[in-house]
């Protein structure tokens, strides 16, 4: 016997994931002589004979013989959602609908989402969203494929741009992806489908390729195993009349009411027994706070049900459920799912917090990616033992907590940054970062002496000595009162005392500027001439850190500071090496 395939739908905000669920379930709806579409918690059950309703002839292309039941899917889009349905060793989604808007392309959190497909290995498909936006298109109640064709050329080379831009990001990406039915190998191309959710355009083809693609790849994988049942929390919350309550999606097995279940938590396994399985009434709407429910007795995955049991406050979106025949077998096995995430993974790092134990697995997988260590990650609100450890990384730019989708906190001496969005969360972390880096270098600059490289100007010996004053042309590098220069000899010369230009004194002179200059123990004549050219004198240490800092040097500064090793070199020929 086979099960349906789940499917979820992820993509980037605003690029149209819940009204395009919406016109799936929508069009299954409006086909209900043919099943029409069965509600289960938090999950929607599209029945063969309703996609056959939906995809008419279609279907007829895939020249397969059709025995999956039916496409389950998950009524929360959203990667959210997505890396919350968890099975040990990846993501209990057998396929996936990456929405892209066509007129947008690929946006930061699509890049997230192909990173998270790509973690789980998940097949998916593409859905090209709001074609109906692009300028002059106009939409017709025929096939997607007439109704390309019917476009004007030049919405058709607009379509195409679009399409082949979309393509080539994906392609920067790792994914060899075509339109739906130009592709020649469904296990090496991605399929896209362009889709409006507001006319309903290509939601057949969408459908038909969801059916073919878990049809022909998926058949095996799709074996309803008997047993005890295996789930994931997707929603802890309070239903009226029943108090605390879970819905969670059974991937295997059978839950039966009475069955004493085991659920991975931040702490110890939660041992509990079913009081009740429930599923809304046929047709229902999920979203509806008064949605009215049924009490069954068992039911068989793949299925999403809501489940009544006491001592269930403190379970967590996300973590792994397993109906027990041996309550310490099954917490040990919980207990490793849960542990496979929340392991330190760096000796120095920083620590992350997420709502769900799917969430953490992604925001520490995004993380590493970018090789941003991290030395821990639990779920869960931020606790004085986050603090603490926080607190004693070596680095400053790892005494850091990130959360995700968690309550916001401050601390005095620690920065911790929280969102609800997995990429604006490592953005603001990155951007922090990159600050107190520039910080650190501009300090570190700040404490060397500046190289610089200047002409005493001839005619402009204002005063000979006492201090010697000289107009002085400033070829490389930057000149501030105080610094130590040398002649080509490396020999100490002088030092430079005030700058004034145009008769107000000033902090520093910059390459190009004429200044006038005034230089201690020295008379121009003897120990100094006009159109002398000196250096200022940079110590071994100093041209080592230079080094350290290197990218923050204009091309200029790294020339003068090659010029004066070269210099200094003459005498010791390991200086500054």
């Amino acid at each position: 016997m086979m099960r349906q395939p789940i499917v979820t739908i992820l993509g980037h905000v605003d690029h149209g994931k819940t009204s395009l669920l919406d016109k799936v379930r929508g069009s299954t709806v409006a086909a209900k002589e043919a099943g029409g579409i069965t509600q289960a918690i938090g999950a929607s059950i599209i029945p063969l004979e309703t996609i056959r309703k939906v995809c008419g002839s279609l279907l007829d292309a895939l020249k397969l013989t059709l025995t999956i039941p039916g496409l389950l899917f998950i009524d929360t889009p959203g990667h959210a959602a997505f890396i919350n349905l968890r099975k040990r060793g990846g993501n209990l989604a057998d396929l996936a609908i990456l929405v892209i808007d066509i007129t947008k392309g690929l946006e930061p959190q699509t890049v997230e989402c192909i990173s998270i497909l790509k973690q789980y290995k998940t097949p998916f498909m593409i859905a090209l969203n709001k074609v109906d936006t692009l300028e002059g298109w106009h939409a017709r109640d025929a096939s997607l494929l007439k109704n390309i064709a019917a476009q004007t050329p030049e919405v058709q080379r607009l379509f195409e741009t679009k399409l082949y831009e979309i393509v080539g990001k994906l392609f920067e990406n790792g994914f060899e992806a075509e339109r739906f039915d130009r592709v020649s190998d469904y296990t090496k191309q991605i399929a896209m489908v362009p889709t409006s959710a507001r006319t309903g355009e290509g939601i057949p083809e969408l459908l038909m390729v969801l059916t073919g693609v878990a049809q022909r790849f998926l058949e095996k994988s799709l074996h309803a195993v008997t047993g005890p049942a295996k789930g994931t929390v997707l929603e802890v919350k309070e239903t009226q009349g029943l108090g605390v309550t879970l819905d969670a999606i059974i991937y295997e097995g059978t839950l039966n009411a009475g069955d004493t279940i085991v659920i991975g938590s931040s702490g110890e396994p939660i041992v509990t027994k079913v009081k009740a399985v429930l599923i809304p009434d046929t047709l229902a709407e999920m979203r509806e706070k008064k949605t009215k429910f049924k009490s069954v007795k068992s039911v068989t995955a793949a299925m999403g049900v809501k489940i009544s049991a006491p001592d269930i406050d403190a379970v967590q979106a996300g973590m792994p459920l397993l109906v027990a025949t041996d309550v310490n077998v099954a917490k040990t096995l919980v207990q490793q799912d849960v542990e496979a995430v929340t392991l330190q993974t760096a000796e120095n790092g920083l620590v992350i917090k997420a709502d769900t134990l799917g969430s953490l697995e992604a925001l520490n997988f995004l993380l590493l990616e970018k090789n941003i260590p991290v030395k821990k990650a639990s779920v869960g609100p931020i606790t004085k033992k986050d603090l603490s450890d926080a607190q004693a990384a070596k680095d400053v730019l790892h005494q850091v907590i990130l959360g995700f989708n968690i309550p916001t906190e401050t601390h005095d001496t620690l920065k911790i940054f929280t969102n609800p969005v997995i990429y604006r969360l490592i953005e603001d972390y990155e951007a922090w970062k990159a600050g107190m880096q520039r910080n650190q270098v501009s300090a570190g600059l700040d404490a060397l002496t500046k190289p610089c490289k200047i002409q005493l100007a001839a005619g402009y010996v204002f005063r000979q000595n006492n201090p010697a004053v000289v107009g002085t042309d400033v070829l490389a590098g930057t000149l501030k009162p105080g610094v130590q220069l040398m002649n080509h000899a490396t020999t100490k010369i002088t030092e430079a005392r005030a700058l004034q230009h145009e008769q107000e004194s000033i902090p520093e002179a910059k390459k190009g500027m004429r200044v006038a200059v005034s230089y201690p123990d020295v008379t121009v004549g003897r120990q100094v001439k006009e159109n002398d050219i000196l250096y200022s004198i940079i110590t071994e240490r100093e041209f080592r850190a230079y080094k350290e800092f290197k990218d923050a040097l204009s091309t200029d500064e790294k020339e003068l500071l090659k010029e004066i090793a070269l210099l200094m070199r003459e005498k010791n020929p390991v200086w500054g090496v």
